[in-house]
């Protein structure tokens, strides 16, 4: 509705600076896991540079533009356009705040988190920043694990429980200045599973499912970690099905449903490859093929399940 209303005024005055500068954060807001954005790149960049060319002196629309240059693989280009934004002396604690997931999705997670402490000295009660430093300190442990190959040991592990101990109390913070943080709530159930406190998890995972969600794109979000959370640690296979299930019932193209799909897919053919349940596991990749897009394929896998299950029950 804002996209349309910022169409509408631009009609009537098209080089207005106001005008270009909200529809571009309009159009970067609707461009958020939406799995389509890859096909609108183009026009995304445009919509940003023009309104950086119009507001030269705003420097948060320079930060969502480098945000999307990165989205884009131009992420040289992006880092300019921080650099620039740090320079200027006005909207500091907003620059801070997105330059800093900038440099968390850059890799550069010390920066990221020198950014976030400066930011938090003028926002100290602030959800988004606290959740943020969370999600730095998870992203320190990831390459710690990554680094030995996740099977960190001594001085590495006690690192990798330090970081979850700091994500942990950050996502606390977080849920506790904004309790409806959704999100917050997921990546807290995570950091406690991550260390063997699955009751806690668990707790947290009920949390945000009993909420009332309106963004299908978060659902599904919430569904895959849930159902990832049953699979690799609660080890119930048949719930983590149920919510990749719910997930991709939510028709809505994103990123999330991509990977409620390959999840679907790769616990599908596991458990065919172990011999369980195969007659539903054959046809739980004949409803993926379909949903794919691949009918061909989903025929096949339809007509093998049939014929298992007439091999198991002579009488079907």
């Amino acid at each position: 509705r804002a996209k349309a209303c910022f169409e509408k005024a631009l009609e009537g005055d098209p080089e207005n600076p106001e005008f270009n500068t909200g529809y571009a954060i309009t159009v970067y807001r609707l461009d958020n896991f939406n799995i389509a954005a890859e096909r609108n790149e183009t026009f995304s960049l445009h919509v940003l540079k023009r309104a950086v060319r119009l507001n030269p002196d705003d420097v948060y629309i320079r930060i969502l533009l480098a945000l999307k240059l990165q989205d884009g693989g131009q992420e040289a280009e992006g880092e300019k356009y921080i650099e620039e934004a740090l320079t200027s002396m006005s909207s500091q604690t907003y620059v801070f705040r997105y330059a800093a997931k900038f440099y968390r999705r850059k890799g550069s997670v010390d920066k990221a988190l020198e950014l976030l402490k400066m930011a938090l000295e003028t926002t100290p009660t602030s959800a988004f920043l606290h959740h943020q430093m969370g999600l730095c300190y998870k992203a320190q442990m990831i390459q710690i694990k990554e680094a030995t190959n996740w099977q960190p040991r001594g001085q590495d592990r006690e690192s990798v429980n330090r970081l979850v101990q700091l994500a942990i109390c950050k996502f606390e913070k977080t849920i506790m200045l904004k309790p409806t943080f959704e999100m917050a709530y997921v990546d807290l159930a995570e950091m406690y599973a991550e260390i063997g406190h699955h009751r806690k998890a668990e707790e947290h995972f009920q949390n945000v499912l009993c909420m009332k969600i309106f963004d299908d794109q978060l659902k599904q979000e919430i569904h895959y970690r849930y159902g990832s959370f049953q699979e690799h640690h609660g080890k119930s296979e048949d719930k983590a099905i149920t919510h990749y299930l719910k997930g991709l019932k939510i028709e809505k193209m994103s990123y999330s449903r991509e990977k409620l799909l390959n999840a679907l897919e790769k616990l599908a053919k596991r458990r065919v490859h172990r011999n369980v349940r195969v007659v539903e596991s054959v046809s739980l990749l004949g409803l993926i093929h379909k949903l794919k897009g691949e009918i061909s394929d989903a025929l096949l896998c339809y007509e093998r399940a049939l014929r298992l299950a007439a091999d198991l029950n002579p009488m079907f």
